[in-house]
């Protein structure tokens, strides 16, 4: 079950499957303005640095460290998953000096981030083993299989799948992901053709395809269990006064943030 929480003015979703401190950002509890009010996260949207900086260190507080503390994800809709450790903490606004659409880490005190707009995001937890991820998961991500990736870099580490919790926060829902045939193309080849009910023609030649639901059912091929998966079912489209939509704003947007510390 996901759950609005107020971290010292932050507003957190967190979901009851993940036993650390971890969430998923919304919109609120920054200092930028304008089309960015007032969390924003990406500094390479066209905000005020500044801004982006005081955001970004009031995240790094949530997590419990400063504003150099945190391993961060390098997007670019790839599938590569990176083991991060303490060599790894990024100088915030500083140059990333690797290419990763998911990062994971069995370091204690070390905050992990992914960042979206629109894309799934993807919290991983085994408590057994104290390893955790933070994996983008768009849709060429989703459907190169990063989540099976992201499962043999934390199994490197000592994570089992039967162990793993995963936290699926809020992502455009199929209500609004409209796609040519592409996308549900390629879904159909990343699930073998176990796709009954996440994939809907419309009549004008269209598709809505329901990645988060892609994603959760991925987990359970990879050997996840069904009682560990938590879906969250908020559309970023739909609710793009609480969340960052890139459809929505036709990209003049801010960048939200999913996070999670072992602790």
């Amino acid at each position: 079950m996901f759950t609005d929480t107020n971290q010292n003015g932050l507003p957190i979703v967190v979901s009851s499957v993940i036993p650390y401190r971890h969430g998923f950002t919304t919109r609120a509890g920054g200092v930028s303005v304008g089309p960015y009010t007032s969390l924003n996260l990406g500094s390479n949207r066209g905000d005020d640095p500044a801004a982006v900086r005081e955001n970004y260190r009031r995240v790094c507080a949530w997590l419990g460290v400063g504003i150099d503390g945190a391993a961060v994800t390098n997007q670019v809709h790839g599938k590569a998953v990176r083991i991060v450790t303490e060599e790894d903490r990024h100088v915030c606004q500083s140059k990333t000096p690797y290419e990763a659409d998911g990062i994971v880490t069995a370091t204690p005190g070390l905050p992990i981030l992914c960042f979206t707009a629109d894309c799934v995001p993807v919290l991983l937890c085994d408590p057994e083993a104290k390893v955790v991820g933070a994996i983008h998961c768009g849709w060429r991500s989703s459907t190169a299989d990063i989540l099976g990736e992201a499962l043999r870099q934390m199994a490197a580490l000592g994570a089992r799948a039967e162990n793993i919790r995963a936290a699926i926060g809020p992502a455009i829902g199929s209500c609004c992901f409209e796609t040519d045939r592409d996308v549900p193309d390629a879904v159909e080849r990343y699930l073998d053709g176990d796709t009954d009910g996440l994939i809907r023609r419309r009549d004008d030649g269209k598709y809505l395809v329901d990645l988060r639901g892609a994603n959760a059912r991925r987990l359970g091929q990879l050997g996840v269990r069904a009682e560990h998966i938590d879906v969250s079912d908020e559309c970023t489209y739909c609710r793009h006064d609480k969340y960052w939509s890139h459809r929505y704003t036709h990209g003049v947007r801010g960048t939200q943030a999913a996070g999670i510390v072992i602790s």
